[in-house]
């Protein structure tokens, strides 16, 4: 019992209809420019990930300490 062609036929016409074709293209063009810039952040948080990497392994920032008491609630 799946979604046969007809059906997805009459869904798409009844959008058009609500919606029209040029918001559709708008929709269409802000979904797609959001998806590039997701990538983009991607993409630019993988370039910096080895500089990161580098300071975590440097002794001189490490911060030793000791929990001696626990605050309530």
């Amino acid at each position: 019992m799946g979604i046969s062609v007809t059906k997805l036929l009459i869904v798409l016409v009844i959008i058009i209809i609500v919606f029209g074709t040029k918001r559709l293209r708008n929709i269409g063009t802000d979904l797609g420019g959001a998806i590039k810039s997701f990538r983009d952040a991607i993409k630019d948080g993988e370039d910096g990930k080895p500089a990161d990497d580098k300071d975590a392994d440097d002794k001189d920032n490490v911060i030793e300490g000791e929990v001696t008491t626990k605050k309530p609630d």
